[in-house]
């Protein structure tokens, strides 16, 4: 890899996306090639993938099937966008990577580890995001702002129940405690400008680092 790989994690309604295409923005002012991407999706199999998992009832698929399923759409998103940008010397900027599976399908979905562990070192093996930014906020609130976003929008995951998400604010929390020269906690309470400011303070430290 020659390009820089930043990942965007966190819950439901934490306003990751909405930085991510503000950190977009701002490197290409700056004058850096960037990709904008997201998981499930960055491809066509992707996102036909990304319309399985996130419409229609919480309970048709079991974490392992939504572990595989991710899997599925990250194998073809790293191979035909993220290695070839990154190749190319392009910044590569992902909402949500591999992250997201252990979180949501391993923490919060109690999908067995190993499995998740197979999974990541034989799609992503060395293909691991150089800085990743996780978005932390209390689940109600979170939820309460995806709702917002009005009901039936890609909203399987966020009819799971707050239980769920609670647990998922925990395996973020953890994620980051594992990996701390890679992983930075966003306080996503914060005004919009605020937390941008955040961002723009962790990606300057790893570019200058």
């Amino acid at each position: 890899m020659t390009g820089l790989f930043i990942t965007f994690e966190g819950g439901e309604g934490t306003g990751k996306s909405t930085q991510a295409k503000r950190l977009a923005a701002h490197l290409q002012g700056l004058g850096q090639q960037i990709v904008l991407t997201r998981e499930p999706g960055g491809t066509g199999q992707g996102e036909a993938i990304r319309s399985l998992l996130v419409n229609g009832d919480p309970g048709t698929w079991s974490p392992t099937a939504e572990a595989l399923l991710n899997y599925a759409a990250r194998d073809a998103h790293l191979r035909d966008v993220i290695r070839p940008s990154l190749a190319d010397g392009k910044t590569v900027i992902s909402d949500r990577f591999m992250d997201s599976t252990r979180a949501y399908q391993g923490y919060a979905g109690q999908c067995p580890a190993p499995f998740i562990d197979a999974l990541e070192q034989q799609v992503v093996g060395k293909t691991r995001p150089h800085l990743t930014l996780i978005f932390d906020l209390d689940p109600a609130i979170g939820l309460a702002r995806a709702k917002s976003r009005g009901a039936g929008i890609e909203d399987r995951y966020e009819r799971k129940g707050l239980a769920f998400h609670h647990a998922l604010r925990q395996g973020f929390l953890a994620l980051a405690k594992a990996e701390p020269t890679r992983c930075v906690i966003i306080d996503a309470s914060q005004t919009e400008d605020s937390v941008f400011a955040s961002v723009r303070a962790a990606v300057k430290a790893k570019l200058h680092g």
